[in-house]
């Protein structure tokens, strides 16, 4: 997933990092540090997500985890979901415990140790690898990107530009993991390409270690600390928790025992985890329009936060599969050979980091021309539209190669398009989910976008275990044609939503509360 709207998470911070001295590219010396740990983040974080489907699949004999297609595939799309369920937490326990930079440490010590525990060449640590790898995720992505925001006071002009060369990191990072790792898999196997993970996370720690006086107190502070009196709360929220967990984790079983497409403990687990973040957003957005704290006015404006919230959460159910469906169809799919050399088919994964590197600036250049047309709604619109016309060609590529492959360039033509709508709609969408959130909810927002992708893959992993068997082409062509009748309805909604808001422009009321 690209970050260009989650590294604005910092937005409202106070710039406490923002000295003079040496600079970074003419920006505060900490950008270079919060720079290169992102990059190395990222780059371990991708690189083991490129070879990761195929580890999950592959025989025993070849040290892979020897599961059937359906079943690795729909892991890799609730791992994804489990990271951004995750990171909702992450980010309240950094805001209200330990504070970012504490966060961003210790989330990195986690997902050092996740890739450690898949490098070992031992089945049941692969599995407790994922669960590190996300948990530290879940702590360490929202926390870094709001790190950035604090390098820099409210008014600092260089605020944006500070975010662009972050954000070229996190592509850096993402575009070259997936050579690399491929290369040492080649050399080694899958274990030596998630040591490759491991080395990229271990210079990301160092970075951050080495950088910190560079922050200049950067991520220190504790912004909304926990009392006495809301230890009350927190052991309500907790309960809550578990209890959903529990929950969730009963109806997976059951679903299982009659008859669940996924069967054994991984199954209950693939589909509780899918449960709870679907859930998660209803839960909140039923919470925000029941609290006594939230005015009608806001009330309308959280009405037209729902179309968008409904795109982009299919947007990144069908921009997520690159690392489960799509690389399936690269393995058993597609003609890897060019003028006669044969590549790997993780190397797709770079195709998007490559194509966001290359367009991300015409398109920051084309809506500073355009000013504000087309609408936010409209852009949420034009990105899943893009997303579900990439499924409908591939399901036509899928079906004129019939019993055969389909050329490379089919999946790059797949990659770029949705690219193109993820610049459409990704930078947009915290934007919009900041200013259509209700005041008192202001400081979830971040939370609320995060469960966007989060449900988006929960989807995913249901979809590819009741459709096992089904054609790739009936697969993708269904998946396509029904989000691009949605997204005919999200145009249709476009002037309403755009209507709301405008209207939520903040009050002089409400401009003085965040104050």
């Amino acid at each position: 997933m690209s970050e260009a709207a989650d590294v604005q998470a910092g937005d409202d911070a106070p710039g406490v990092g923002a000295r003079r001295g040496v600079t970074f590219f003419g920006h505060p010396f900490g950008l270079f540090t919060l720079f290169t740990t992102e990059l190395w983040e990222r780059f371990s974080y991708y690189g083991m997500r490129a070879i990761l489907f195929y580890f999950l699949t592959d025989t025993f004999a070849n040290d892979g985890l020897a599961l059937d297609d359906a079943t690795g595939a729909a892991l890799v799309a609730v791992y994804g979901s489990a990271v951004y369920l995750v990171t909702v937490i992450g980010g309240w326990f950094a805001d209200r415990v330990i504070g970012a930079r504490r966060a961003v440490l210790a989330g990195g010590v986690v997902i050092a140790a996740g890739h450690v525990s898949l490098a070992v060449p031992a089945h049941w640590t692969a599995y407790a690898g994922i669960i590190l790898v996300a948990l530290g995720t879940g702590l360490l992505k929202p926390n870094v990107s709001s790190m950035v925001g604090e390098l820099y006071r409210r008014d600092d002009p260089r605020r944006d530009s500070g975010f662009s060369i972050f954000y070229m990191g996190i592509n850096i990072g993402s575009f070259s993991a997936p050579f690399l790792v491929q290369l040492a898999r080649g050399i080694g196997g899958y274990h030596a390409g998630f040591a490759v993970a491991a080395v990229g996370m271990a210079i990301a720690l160092v970075a951050f270690v080495l950088g910190r006086k560079a922050l200049h107190g950067a991520g220190d502070t504790v912004p909304n600390p926990l009392t006495r009196a809301d230890r009350p709360g927190v052991v309500r929220m907790a309960g809550l928790i578990a209890l959903a967990v529990i929950a969730a984790t009963g109806l997976a079983w059951l679903v299982t025992r009659s008859g669940g497409q996924t069967s054994g403990v991984l199954g209950v687990v693939i589909d509780a985890l899918s449960y709870l973040a679907f859930a998660a957003p209803i839960v909140m957005f039923l919470v925000m329009f029941r609290s006594p704290r939230v005015n009608a006015a806001e009330r309308s404006r959280l009405r037209a936060y729902i179309p968008l919230f409904v795109a982009a959460m299919l947007f990144w159910m069908i921009f997520e599969q690159a690392s489960n469906t799509l690389s399936q169809y690269a393995r058993d799919d597609t003609d890897t050979t060019v003028f006669g050399v044969t590549f790997s088919p993780v190397l797709y994964q770079s195709v998007n980091p490559a194509s966001i590197i290359l367009l991300a600036p015409v398109f920051a250049w084309l809506w500073v021309r355009l000013g504000d047309r087309p609408s936010t709604a409209v852009k949420f619109a034009i990105g899943l539209t893009l997303a579900a016309l990439s499924f409908v060609f591939l399901a036509g590529a899928s079906a004129l190669a019939g019993d055969g492959r389909s050329p490379w360039w089919v999946l790059v033509v797949v990659y770029v398009v949705q690219t193109l709508g993820e610049l459409c709609l990704s930078p947009v969408g915290l934007a919009a989910t900041t200013l259509l959130a209700p005041l008192a909810f202001r400081g979830q927002a971040m939370a609320l976008w995060f469960l966007a992708p989060a449900a988006g893959q929960a989807i995913t992993a249901q979809l590819i275990t009741v459709t096992d068997g089904v054609s790739r082409t009936a697969f993708f062509g269904g998946i396509g044609l029904v989000s691009l009748v949605l997204a005919g309805a999200m145009f249709a909604l476009a002037p309403w939503v755009t209507r709301r808001i405008r209207e939520g422009a903040e009050t002089d009321e409400e401009v003085a509360a965040r104050r």
